[in-house]
């Protein structure tokens, strides 16, 4: 009796070392989340609802998208640092998220370094400057000759004060020498429609998000921001064709909280690699111009101290400093 006793309960604790080995292994065994810090409609919201469709038919599990926009991405990038450890709960960071907002707020509420555990950079994404269709300039130094005609008469879009597209704008005014007020949205989608809408006339926003207003001919690409032409639009010549030495674009990458187990990161990067080296993921990539990458963790790790350290000067050139 005693005997069977011992084995019992040596079977119980067997049983119960594995049971958190067995868990992890499991995963995912739930819904994930994945928070994209903006506005529905806007560039990220594009790659990660491609990214995440990919991911969930994979990893047998639906991975959800839920938009926390506010505060130029800080909000959902906040919650996602403060969350659970368990990847039940990731970030589609950017380079708003994880560079340029750390640089700009007196008050930081996570570091884009400690609190986070990197997961894989997925695509670089060009940006592009875009007017309403009845605005007078159809290029770049069209525009220019028009903003210094009216010096501070015309205002300028984008998702938010602090992101690449704010920052794009601004490097644009100082190598122009032009004016231009900054008409801060919350997020790309509610400035696209202000902007088609003729409430404010010029706007820097992400080529995925702006494509489809280009094509459709109610919004006017005069160039984009990249070092060479985005190959879904020839055409369209880049700013540094009129303005040397002018260059921002924008990335997308996923995050987990810190502290979220090595396996459960190795599965999402697989996963996450697996899905932008997916054809049907390039496909429907190619139309926005974008460069998928696919990383390992350690190299976005890098990646984002490389752009920390980039994007520094730009920041204190321009003097954009957030409460």
């Amino acid at each position: 009796m005693l005997s069977l006793t011992r084995r019992g309960l040596m079977a119980g604790a067997a049983a119960s070392l594995a049971a958190p080995a067995i868990a992890q292994s499991s995963f995912p065994n739930r819904p994930i989340t994945m928070v994209v810090p903006f506005a529905a409609g806007g560039s990220t919201d594009v790659v990660a609802r491609i990214i995440a469709q990919q991911m969930s038919e994979s990893l047998g599990q639906q991975i959800v998208v839920e938009n926390v926009g506010g505060a130029g991405g800080n909000v959902g990038a906040a919650r996602v640092a403060k969350g659970e450890p368990d990847g039940y709960q990731i970030l589609m960071g950017t380079v708003a998220t994880h560079a340029l907002n750390p640089l700009m707020l007196k008050r930081k509420p996570y570091d884009p370094v400690t609190d986070f555990t990197p997961i894989s950079l997925l695509a670089l994404v060009p940006n592009v400057l875009i007017v309403n269709t009845s605005l007078p300039a159809k290029t770049v130094p069209e525009l220019i000759a028009l903003l210094k005609a009216d010096p501070g008469k015309y205002n300028y879009a984008s998702s938010g004060i602090g992101t690449p597209l704010h920052l794009s704008g601004e490097l644009f005014k100082s190598l122009a020498k032009v004016e231009m007020t900054h008409i801060p949205y919350r997020g790309s989608g509610p400035a696209l429609n202000d902007v088609v809408g003729g409430v404010v006339p010029i706007q820097f926003d992400n080529l995925p998000s702006a494509s489809s207003f280009i094509q459709a001919g109610t919004l006017r690409a005069l160039g984009v921001t990249t070092k060479e032409r985005a190959s879904a639009f020839p055409d369209v010549p880049t700013i540094a064709e009129s303005l040397p030495g002018y260059e921002t674009y924008s990335w997308n990458a996923l995050f987990a909280p810190k502290g979220t187990p090595k396996d459960i990161i190795d599965r999402l990067n697989a996963e996450a690699v697996k899905a932008v080296k997916d054809p049907s993921v390039i496909e429907r990539m190619k139309v926005f111009s974008t460069t998928l990458v696919g990383s390992t963790p350690e190299a976005l790790g890098e990646h984002v101290k490389a752009e920390m350290a980039k994007w520094t000067p730009v920041v204190k050139d321009a003097g954009v400093s957030i409460d």
